[in-house]
């Protein structure tokens, strides 16, 4: 990128990006990070309570437990750890693998294809990373059932960060180096308000799309969100549009 002055933040809004944003400055990211779940598609279709129910479901199964207290146990350790699967391997000594394998293994047709995303993505200059807590297969498949696989370049998953979830702030340093990221020069868009948090700090330009989620929300208000979007197709074209 040949201009070098960084992107300046624009105030946090609990609406949507405020009027006088600097979408100017956003245009001259080098670099787009994207979550994947309730992000790259909207909350709206429920993709993720099939997750949901799987994880609920193979931490039954490995406990020996009804499924009222699996449940518990699964949320709890979301809350603890940053994910259920998280829990599992500290508190239970879980392989991960066959736990990923199960809890992905779900029907992606309720997400609607999305050419309004294709389109701009495609118009959004810079690179772009899918960044999740899930797996890479589950992000193929999402990505493809939506059209757009074809402009990430990477998709840095659970996997690579070693099984170690957002927002541990040295995964995000391990995604940086790894792939030779300018924080300064980046936007993170993500639908969880704290995995924000190590993003800003960071110095990234930070992007929380709300959902009706609780958890999701919770930090939302805190400085280390820089925007706050409603529809991220939408959003992406304002930005290329410079509008």
């Amino acid at each position: 990128m040949a201009d070098d002055t960084p992107m300046t933040p624009s105030s946090p809004s609990l609406g949507s990006t405020p009027v006088d944003a600097p979408l100017a400055d956003l245009r001259r990211a080098e670099t787009w990070i994207f979550d994947l779940d309730n992000t790259l598609y909207p909350a709206s279709c429920d993709l993720f309570a099939q997750v949901d129910v799987r994880i609920r479901d193979y931490i039954a199964n490995f406990l020996g437990v009804e499924p009222d207290e699996a449940y518990r146990v699964q949320k709890e350790f979301f809350h603890m750890h940053g994910t259920s699967m998280r829990g599992m391997m500290e508190n239970h000594g879980m392989d991960p693998d066959p736990f990923l394998d199960y809890v992905h293994d779900i029907d992606v047709t309720p997400v609607p294809p999305s050419p309004h995303l294709d389109a701009a993505l495609a118009a959004l200059p810079g690179r772009k990373i899918v960044f999740t807590n899930g797996s890479v297969a589950h992000a193929d498949r999402v990505t493809k059932r939506l059209g757009v696989d074809h402009h990430f370049e990477v998709v840095f998953d659970i996997v690579a960060s070693g099984y170690t979830p957002k927002p541990a702030p040295h995964v995000y340093d391990r995604l940086i180096d790894e792939h030779a990221i300018d924080p300064a020069k980046t936007v993170m868009v993500e639908d969880i308000a704290r995995n924000l948090a190590p993003a800003a700090a960071l110095g990234m330009t930070t992007v929380w799309i709300r959902t009706d989620s609780i958890w999701g929300a919770e930090g939302a208000a805190d400085g280390y969100v820089h925007h706050v979007i409603d529809d991220l197709a939408s959003w992406l074209v304002e930005i290329v549009a410079g509008e």
